[in-house]
């Protein structure tokens, strides 16, 4: 037996090698039309761009249009654990903020919330968050959110601001 016959021939190992471009490739993207039973997809919202957000910080009413988003951003960290920003985000232990001004408490839909915040008689503006965040329990007894709260106000203002420019809020609207 000669040494190259032990050897696969040219011909079956481009075989396999085309095989194998075939199957990498049949596991790339798929640019077809989404199939006609599959779910159809909410549309994007567009991410501002920094400049949008600088913007959109400037022509929020005093004091948040002298909010700093990077402090805020860090401070509202502290609520990730529990709060989602993004739209169409999931609720966690608390519900997805986005969208959250101008939204009456306790009526966001597929979130559990406490009997204290479903018959609470107020909608969400600066003012009143503001007020919240610096201490859940004392503001609304009853409700079940464990945050202790801000006690910094230039924090509350922060975050305020932050959430205004990141979760859709429209500052012609107040």
């Amino acid at each position: 037996m000669s040494r190259l016959s032990s050897f696969p021939s040219i011909r079956s190992m481009a075989a396999a090698a085309l095989a194998a471009v075939l199957m990498l490739a049949a596991c790339g993207q798929n640019d077809a039309a989404p199939a006609a039973d599959s779910a159809p997809q909410a549309p994007k919202t567009p991410t501002p761009t920094e400049a949008e957000k600088i913007a959109l910080l400037a022509a929020l009413p005093a004091p948040y249009n002298e909010g700093d988003l990077d402090n805020g951003r860090r401070a509202f960290a502290r609520c990730r654990s529990c709060h989602t920003i993004t739209p169409g985000g999931p609720n966690m232990t608390g519900p997805n903020l986005y969208g959250v001004f101008g939204s009456k408490a306790g009526a966001k839909e597929k979130y559990s919330y406490s009997h204290a915040l479903r018959t609470a008689d107020f909608t969400w503006d600066a003012e009143t968050l503001d007020h919240w965040l610096q201490n859940p329990r004392t503001f609304l007894p009853g409700n079940k959110m464990s945050f202790a709260g801000l006690p910094d106000a230039t924090d509350r203002r922060d975050v305020i601001a932050f959430l205004k420019v990141e979760t859709g809020f429209k500052p012609q609207g107040e």
